[in-house]
């Protein structure tokens, strides 16, 4: 049984490449209360861009592992673990309540739901996400758009890039996860301004930009004609598993 999230913590779905520096950040800036959520082990050849872990975590699930060192480096912070991934049967269960989540999710399956389901509960969500020399992030506060539908609109039916099939530099995952801490932040005390544009960071060219982005009418979770009333187990395995 997942235990129901308070208005002031953080759910933090992913704990590798983003989400250990994600963590990290939030710590230090004062955040008391996490939950993390993952499935997967430490592996070595992920440790340049999981921070948080060393050599002796490998083969150790993550959750544990980044609780540990969090509650290393802030004693008396608030860290749950959920060993699992987020799924159409559980996801509104990680975050009804929660005060903000943060998707740092590797797939575009796990990141639709959790767009839907933040979107159903109400809850305000921050994308975050890095492939190659590039990172992204997103914040959608509660209730409203522009959301992550009204960019991408569905789960891509063919291949799609990502950090197991086109790599990517560990220092862009850490400036992602650092971007994706202050728009959690600022969700989490209510200021919506965070919302309505899209930063991106280029680690070639090291520029950062933000861009206004607008809902869309259409966009089938917060648009005029919203079509997303629930969570439909189907909607999210065209794609491949969440994750």
């Amino acid at each position: 049984m997942v235990e129901r999230a308070t208005p002031q913590r953080i759910v933090v779905i992913g704990a590798g490449g983003i989400g250990a520096p994600l963590a990290w950040a939030l710590i230090e800036a004062g955040a008391s209360a996490l939950t993390l959520v993952d499935e997967d082990m430490v592996e070595l050849g992920n440790l340049h861009r999981q921070v948080l872990f060393e050599e002796r975590d490998v083969g150790r699930p993550k959750t544990l592992a980044l609780a540990e060192r969090l509650r290393a480096l802030r004693p008396g912070v608030d860290v749950l673990t959920i060993e699992g991934r987020a799924l159409p049967g559980t996801v509104m269960s990680l975050v009804l309540g929660a005060g903000v989540v943060v998707d740092a999710t590797d797939n575009f399956p796990s990141r639709f739901l959790l767009a839907d389901a933040a979107h159903l509960a109400s809850v305000p969500i921050v994308h975050a996400a890095a492939v190659r020399w590039q990172a992204t992030v997103l914040a959608v506060p509660p209730g409203g758009g522009p959301c992550y539908r009204c960019l991408f609109e569905d789960v891509p039916t063919g291949p799609a890039p990502d950090c197991a099939t086109a790599g990517v530099v560990g220092s862009v995952c850490g400036v992602a996860g650092a971007l994706a801490a202050d728009h959690a932040l600022c969700l989490l005390e209510g200021d919506a301004s965070v919302g309505g544009r899209i930063v991106t960071y280029d680690g070639l060219s090291d520029r950062l930009r933000s861009v206004p982005i607008r809902a869309r009418s259409g966009c089938i979770l917060c648009g005029d004609s919203q079509e997303i009333l629930a969570i439909d187990i189907e909607r999210y395995t065209r794609g491949g598993a969440c994750a």
